[in-house]
């Protein structure tokens, strides 16, 4: 009787909790593989890259300016009144201020390379994602996880990661 009414038990904790304990799918990408093979992101890189090497090359010029002056105020300094001494060094702080402010316009945190980046990058990442998504509800994934961004993960199985399969997707390789 006993052993009938564990047997009954067993099997009712089975049937209550089995939907519950079922194994989650998960799957990998890697996204730099992603993105690297995507014609458009380089694009946007490389735009990002020739607009922020002419940003960078403006704030320079403007603290190679203020680096000037310094040196041609240090060299008249002795011949120049106080007042013009005044005005130089006033020039001299603004230019630098000038410079300042212009690498915190273009590289601050809110300054116009991130505002690009944004533009540029965010619609390309938003489809990778889209496309992500669709395949691990097409494929019943629980979890897709970025494998460059687990440190903790030792080993994966290869037809754990869906990379090429997103690329497909996209219209990639």
């Amino acid at each position: 009787m006993k052993r009938r009414l564990f047997l009954a038990f067993t099997a009712l904790c089975g049937m209550l909790f089995a939907p519950a304990m079922h194994a989650q799918k998960v799957a990998f990408v890697d996204m730099q593989y992603i993105l690297g093979n995507l014609p458009q992101y380089e694009t946007a890189n490389e735009q990002l890259t020739m607009v922020s090497k002419r940003w960078q090359r403006e704030v320079d010029a403007l603290f190679e300016e203020a680096r000037v002056m310094q040196q041609n105020y240090q060299t008249e300094q002795i011949f120049l009144s106080e007042d013009m001494r005044q005005q130089r060094e006033a020039a001299i702080v603004a230019k630098e201020g000038e410079a300042m402010e212009a690498k915190r316009r273009y590289f601050g945190k809110d300054g116009e390379l991130f505002k690009k980046r944004e533009a540029l990058l965010k619609p390309i990442q938003d489809e990778v994602y889209a496309a992500i998504q669709a395949i691990a509800q097409e494929k019943h994934y629980d979890i897709v996880k970025d494998r460059t961004a687990d440190p903790s993960l030792i080993y994966m199985s290869s037809r754990m990661d869906i990379s090429d399969q997103v690329l497909q997707k996209l219209g990639a390789k």
